[in-house]
């Protein structure tokens, strides 16, 4: 329900369509996807409702698989206290992947 909400509110369809994002996943408080290729090297982003505030926190990071099958994740920018109206702005200004015409 919470993973639905926050695809909604990122635009649907149309965001996935437009940004390239692929293979979403609940995560019972949130969502996580795959990006497409963009300005930085992030290629995951993580949604978290936080339920007493009413906002999300946003983990954009890059994660890779090293030759000897470790995953290696990379940090590339955190937002807390995100109100869903400021979400499609934020995915926009760290990827710099518009979410609608």
């Amino acid at each position: 329900m919470v993973a639905n909400t926050i695809l909604q509110q990122l635009g649907g369809h149309g965001f996935a369509v437009m940004t390239g994002s692929r293979n979403f996943i609940s995560l019972g408080n949130g969502l996580q996807m795959s990006l497409a290729r963009n300005r930085t090297s992030a290629n995951r982003l993580k949604i978290i409702l936080d339920e007493d505030t009413d906002t999300y926190t946003m983990y954009f990071y890059r994660q890779t698989l090293t030759k000897y099958a470790d995953i290696k994740v990379k940090d590339i920018a955190r937002y807390e206290g995100v109100y869903f109206d400021m979400l499609q702005p934020i995915f926009t200004q760290v990827t710099g992947l518009y979410t609608h015409f």
